[in-house]
């Protein structure tokens, strides 16, 4: 069994292998493209089966969003792991709720 993953691991192993671009114009462009993607196929109510290939399904496309996301906050440097906890105290306050992290 596979060990949980945080953001910080996923950014780290994706800072590991993810040498291709060193632009954020072009991070961004191809999280654009994987979006229009995803659009298509939650269009098309395209889920993965159990036993099937996650090939032009929902799953697959929203992990590559996810990817060039992570890409985006490597090549500027940003802890997502860390700006989820600051964001999440900014909604509180704006939404007067209490922080979902804290039990």
């Amino acid at each position: 069994m596979k060990s949980d993953l945080t953001i910080r691991k996923l950014q780290e192993c994706i800072k590991n292998i993810d040498h291709k671009n060193n632009s954020s114009e072009k991070y961004m462009l191809k999280l654009m493209e994987e979006v229009g993607e995803l659009a298509e196929v939650i269009r098309k109510n395209k889920k993965m089966e159990k036993g099937e290939s996650i090939k032009g399904t929902i799953d697959e496309e929203l992990q590559d969003v996810l990817y060039y996301v992570v890409c985006l906050a490597n090549i500027n440097d940003i802890d997502l792991q860390e700006c989820i906890y600051l964001k999440e105290n900014l909604n509180c306050e704006k939404y007067n709720r209490k922080n979902m992290f804290e039990d």
